[in-house]
């Protein structure tokens, strides 16, 4: 199984429907808070190049994306893949 990492804010719409998804598939994650903690924000820009909408997603530390990527990513079965997981 992959590590997954999602930078989120918990008032985001995106960063929860992330999350849902990933529940959905069973995929285990570590969420990161970048609203609580600026140093996060900061380490998710210089991660994901730049990119600072939330969710910012990491499968075993490449960059994913969005929520839209990780939706993409899921709906082609790319995400069992990634993650090492079974398909639903």
């Amino acid at each position: 199984m992959q590590s997954v990492v999602l930078y989120g804010r918990a008032d985001c719409e995106y960063s929860a429907a992330a999350k849902e998804l990933l529940r959905e598939r069973g995929v285990a994650f570590d969420e990161i808070d970048v609203a609580s903690d600026p140093r996060k924000m900061t380490e998710m820009l210089r991660r994901a190049a730049g990119q600072h909408t939330t969710p910012q997603i990491f499968i075993d530390g490449r960059h994913i994306g969005g929520y839209d990527d990780l939706r993409q990513l899921a709906d082609w079965g790319g995400l069992e893949a990634a993650t090492g997981g079974a398909a639903p």
